[in-house]
């Protein structure tokens, strides 16, 4: 099958079809019709197409064309009727002359040879295109791929820094099924909110989460975040804080508050 449909692309049924094959490439054109029907089938498909295109571009005459050279033949059909036998023996006898039909079979052949073109134009141009999606789509897998990469070197990194703790938030009456991984580093005052791990219902557009650290009794901001799909979730860096007893999260408004609102408690964690 492969092999046949190698044949096929080659383009010698095109050639076939214009007539520009040597005889054996002829007998071998012949062969594989009436050995494979796939071969028959796609012959007969570009007959079709250039029977087809050669019919959609035909040109018919104006209606006063056509009148012109009808009246022209009556014209002339009159005037031979008005010949008499002494006219007719005047007329000097002309060698008929010899009619070249080289231009009308290389213009019919430039013709057909223009029709292969463009239909193998439209073979390759399907080609690229199934091509062109493919790599798109490749292209779209691989930056995938890497962003998973990415993110699974982050989540390590921070894993295997001794200076981070490890601190999974619970919820309030708000939301008891909900939680939150936060990694913090009073070392490097880092905050890092595993949105992977967020178990929390998605915020409309008008309100945001948003996380707080308690020191010394004080609610500090430490920026808001959004509940994203699980394909586009990743660790996202807080604001930073070297001292904190507690974390909770509270949902807000839009942009965050600069107070907690206490009655909108979801989450909370403590050393």
């Amino acid at each position: 099958m492969e092999d046949v449909r190698t044949f096929i692309e080659s383009g010698i049924l095109e050639l076939y079809i214009l007539g520009d094959v040597s005889p054996a490439e002829k007998q071998q054109v012949e062969a594989m019709v009436q050995k494979h029907p796939a071969v028959k089938a796609e012959l007969m498909e570009m007959e079709k197409a250039l029977e087809s295109y050669a019919l959609a571009n035909a040109v018919q005459p104006s209606a006063n064309q056509r009148n012109k050279i009808l009246n022209s033949l009556v014209t002339n059909l009159a005037d031979d009727a008005t010949f008499n036998k002494k006219d007719e023996a005047s007329v000097v006898s002309l060698t008929e002359p010899v009619t070249n039909n080289f231009y009308k079979y290389a213009f019919a052949a430039s013709i057909t040879l223009l029709i292969g073109s463009l239909f193998a134009l439209f073979n390759v141009y399907n080609k690229l295109q199934n091509t062109s999606q493919q790599l798109v789509a490749v292209t779209s897998q691989n930056q995938r791929i890497s962003k998973t990469v990415n993110l699974m070197d982050q989540q390590l990194g921070v894993f295997r820094d001794t200076t981070y703790k490890i601190l999974r938030l619970k919820g309030t009456s708000n939301l008891p099924s909900g939680g939150v991984m936060v990694a913090w580093s009073p070392a490097k005052k880092k905050v890092i909110l595993d949105l992977k791990t967020l178990d929390m219902p998605v915020n409309d557009k008008t309100h945001q989460y948003q996380l707080w650290a308690l020191v010394a009794g004080k609610p500090i901001d430490l920026g808001v975040f959004d509940k994203l799909p699980a394909d586009t979730a990743n660790m996202q860096e807080m604001k930073p804080v070297a001292l904190a007893q507690a974390f909770a999260v509270t949902r807000e408004p839009r942009g965050g508050s600069i107070n907690p609102t206490m009655s909108e408690m979801m989450l909370i964690g403590k050393f």
